[in-house]
């Protein structure tokens, strides 16, 4: 007897920067809900395309499956269905599966599947990995290309055949076969969403869009919302020259200070919260906090940030 396709959730659509939040840790280091929430609803005026709780950028690696949990639940209270909230899941199957049926209870619209936990398998296993946690719930599913997850085109093309896989991001880095698995959704005849997910995507994203990957996460839009805020206008609307300038003054240098300690891409953005008045606390083990000195050279970019922002804004109007 041939099994019946599970049914399809309707497949979120974004449109603007799509925004990671931190979670916070309070001086006990549990996670702080309401510093959650108001970080959350402060960054909604600038116009993220969608919410991603409990993600990279969120330390999903440091969260138990009740405060990811948690973090979802508050993310799509605060949000209150004003873009799509996308909840992460993964790690040990088990964990994976129990967080899909969370998310899907705390009103998520879908699901951002990181790597299994440290075991690698064939294409086969990973594809049936892919489906065991999509069969959890009714949520539509990314799948999230980095670490133990290296999906092939065949795995894309594959996976498209299941209406709740509606996404793939990218984490490697490899455009070539980032290109092979675009060109193999395509041929399936799905409309795949493509996301490219490298450490501060505002500075890969020219390449990106030029393979058919045409959206992009953004960890700086958690930190400094006005001038991630502004590079996604200048992307969308092709200012490349005011798009340049962001790269040059901004971000290349921020991209610099997180390359001199791993987990920075987490880090940085936790501090620079901190440095713009909203106590989201530490980054929990084994991520650490930036030296004194990094945390200055931080706070003078953010300013420098600002006041390019302000800057480009004016010139706009003009």
């Amino acid at each position: 007897m041939t099994a019946t396709p599970p049914p399809a959730a309707p497949a979120p659509v974004f449109d603007g920067v799509l925004f990671f939040p931190v979670t916070p840790f309070g001086a006990s280091g549990a996670v702080d809900l309401d510093v959650l929430a108001t970080h959350v609803d402060s960054r909604l005026p600038f116009g993220p395309g969608g919410v991603f709780p409990a993600c990279g950028t969120g330390e999903f690696h440091a969260l138990s499956a009740r405060e990811a949990a948690d973090v979802t639940r508050v993310t799509v209270e605060v949000v209150d269905g004003r873009v799509p909230v996308i909840a992460g899941a993964g790690g040990p199957l088990g964990h994976a599966i129990e967080l899909a049926r969370a998310a899907a209870d705390a009103g998520a619209d879908g699901l951002l599947l990181l790597p299994p936990y440290l075991v690698s398998g064939t294409t086969d296993g990973l594809v049936a990995w892919v489906e065991a946690v999509a069969a959890a719930s009714e949520l539509p599913v990314i799948v999230y290309h980095r670490g133990t997850a290296r999906y092939t085109p065949d795995a894309i093309a594959r996976l498209a055949a299941n209406p709740r896989v509606v996404g793939f991001k990218d984490g490697l880095g490899d455009i070539g076969l980032a290109q092979e698995i675009v060109l193999a959704a395509e041929a399936t005849g799905r409309e795949l969403a493509f996301f490219n997910g490298l450490l501060t995507a505002e500075l890969s994203q020219g390449a990106y869009r030029g393979i058919g990957i045409p959206l992009y996460s953004s960890a700086a839009f958690a930190m400094i919302p006005e001038l991630a805020a502004l590079h996604y206008r200048a992307y969308a609307d092709g200012d490349e020259a005011t798009r340049m300038t962001l790269l040059r003054e901004f971000y290349t240098p921020l991209v610099r200070l997180r390359d001199e300690t791993p987990g920075f891409g987490v880090s940085l953005v936790k501090a620079g919260l901190r440095l713009r008045g909203l106590d989201v606390g530490s980054v929990r083990p084994p991520l650490v906090d930036p030296a004194a000195e990094q945390e200055v050279r931080l706070a003078a970019l953010l300013e420098s940030g600002l006041a390019l922002a302000e800057r480009l804004d004016t010139a706009a109007v003009r």
